[in-house]
């Protein structure tokens, strides 16, 4: 390619999905030159429909949508109803009572992800950024160690090949090029679950004002995710043992129905419903090996954001929110560097070691849930064998969390990281059994978990930050050694530094 065909960007953004479009959206607020590619045509079907309210009034407020998705009619979502744990009857908690948020802040929503997704690139065009759709990103292109581009095929099969400060792939699970960054991608050995799932009309509602909950329920195979998408579609999926994938891929319909046969409550909600069949929500998916995370998380020129970088487990509908949030660090990192504040070494280390730690929080948050599942006839008993000081599957947690510098994942060894996982799940069930117990359903046991506490923060910070700015009052260092956040959350600042 000619010099003068060459065509260069500040930041290239293999990916449009809420990742994508989020840090494309940040970047091009500050006056940067952004080029999306993406491989669909917005809109487009996709998972992960149930919002946190961090992402809707945080991260999204930063980027200017939060009033548009208000009156997108989406499903409005206070908390969340469960069927877990040892009480036979389900119980429910609620955003609002969290002392962090306040009471416009304290829901989230529901959402068809073609909708949603197509609204957050929408405004990431209005905000300056090129989109071009119909696009598959082949490679990479490096020139001394750094890469400085991608290779691609556009819409007409034509083969290019486009030039950037910075690449950051935001691809999701099936990336093509994140391997480009170096690591590994690491299987989790707790996780080992798959899901199907599929959509139906007419399923019944909880009761008002929870209506708009999602509803989880455990039953021996697994659990079931309720999702109610508008006053007549739901999102249902069981996640069940990976051993269950030839039941599954031999006759899904089958499986579905013996599944919600298992548990009573989705068997009742489904009762008078019936499955969608044709369109987008017509087919019955399988998801496997979701619950990864790559050793490394971004290069000289490079980095990997949202289900490219790692993802955890649905129970708690936090991979919109680790996609919008990585999307949130890493666009600091890139406005940073391209400002001339920060290097680009503690840029982006810091943009990783606050990743790592905010997926680190949800695997172990995750992991004290799971432990809650009581039934021993169900695979989700294995989990007790973690609390036990059984090191292979301990081993891979430390491992997950090495190198982050919070103290709160200081972990000497196996053994410690056991009995401390084990004092949190003991901590967070008996939370629940209190919540249960009480007869006005107050949360404030739930909130003085630690493992939901800490689960919470950052989400917290994040809302803070975009409604407060400066009002927030001054940042410091999440790490010792590390950055600080700028008033308006767009940028890294050397503590100190003007």
């Amino acid at each position: 390619m000619s010099a003068g065909n060459r065509e260069e960007f500040d930041v290239v953004v293999v990916g449009g999905g809420p990742g994508g479009s989020t840090l494309s959206t940040l970047v091009a607020m500050q006056g940067h030159r952004v080029l999306v590619l993406e491989k669909e045509t917005f809109p487009r079907y996709q998972i992960g429909e149930s919002l946190l309210p961090s992402t809707v009034h945080g991260v999204c407020r930063m980027t200017g949508v939060t009033d548009e998705l208000a009156e997108a009619g989406f499903t409005l979502k206070h908390g969340g109803t469960l069927l877990w744990g040892a009480n036979p009857e389900p119980w429910t908690f609620s955003f609002s009572v969290s002392p962090t948020m306040a009471s416009a802040t304290s829901t989230a929503f529901q959402v068809e992800r073609s909708k949603f997704d197509k609204i957050l690139l929408d405004n990431a065009v209005r905000k300056g950024v090129e989109v071009r759709q119909q696009v598959t990103v082949n490679d990479v292109v490096e020139e001394g160690g750094r890469v400085t581009g991608v290779a691609y095929t556009d819409a007409d099969g034509a083969q290019k090949e486009v030039y950037a400060k910075f690449v950051v792939d935001a691809s999701g699970n099936g990336s093509r090029i994140y391997k480009k960054v170096g690591g590994t991608r690491e299987y989790s050995d707790f996780f080992r679950s798959l899901a199907l799932f599929g959509y139906f009309e007419n399923g019944k509602r909880l009761p008002e004002p929870t209506s708009g909950n999602i509803l989880s329920a455990a039953f021996p195979s697994g659990w079931f995710w309720y999702i109610p998408l508008s006053p007549t579609l739901t999102s249902v999926g069981a996640v069940v043992r990976k051993e269950m994938a030839a039941r599954i891929q031999g006759d899904p319909e089958e499986a579905l129905r013996s599944l919600i046969d298992e548990c009573p409550i989705i068997k009742d909600f489904l009762s008078d419903a019936t499955r969608v069949t044709e369109g987008d929500y017509g087919q019955l998916r399988v998801r496997k090996d979701y619950s990864y995370h790559q050793t490394t998380f971004w290069r000289p020129g490079f980095v990997l954001i949202g289900d490219a970088a790692c993802f955890v487990d649905p129970v708690f509908s936090s991979g919109v929110h680790l996609a919008t949030y990585s999307a949130l660090l890493a666009a600091r990192s890139i406005n940073s560097i391209l400002a001339g504040l920060v290097e680009e070494a503690p840029a982006f280390n810091e943009f990783e070691a606050r990743y790592r730690r905010e997926y680190g929080v949800f695997y172990e948050f995750l992991m004290s849930f799971y432990d809650m599942h009581v039934d021993e006839n169900s695979y989700f008993w294995s989990a007790k064998k973690v609390t036990q000081n059984q090191h292979s599957e301990l081993e891979s947690f430390v491992e997950l969390v090495a190198g982050v510098s919070s103290a709160e994942f200081q972990l000497a060894d196996a053994e410690s990281a056991a009995l401390r996982f084990k004092k949190r799940s003991a901590e967070f069930a008996d939370a629940i059994d209190e919540l249960v117990a009480d007869e006005e359903q107050s949360m404030v046991p739930l909130f003085r978990s630690s493992v939901v506490k800490q689960a919470m923060q950052e989400g917290a910070q994040v809302q803070g930050r975009a409604l407060l700015g400066e009002d927030l009052g001054e940042d410091v260092p999440m790490f010792e050694g590390g950055l600080i956040t700028s008033d308006d959350g767009m940028l890294w600042l050397v503590p100190g530094q003007a």
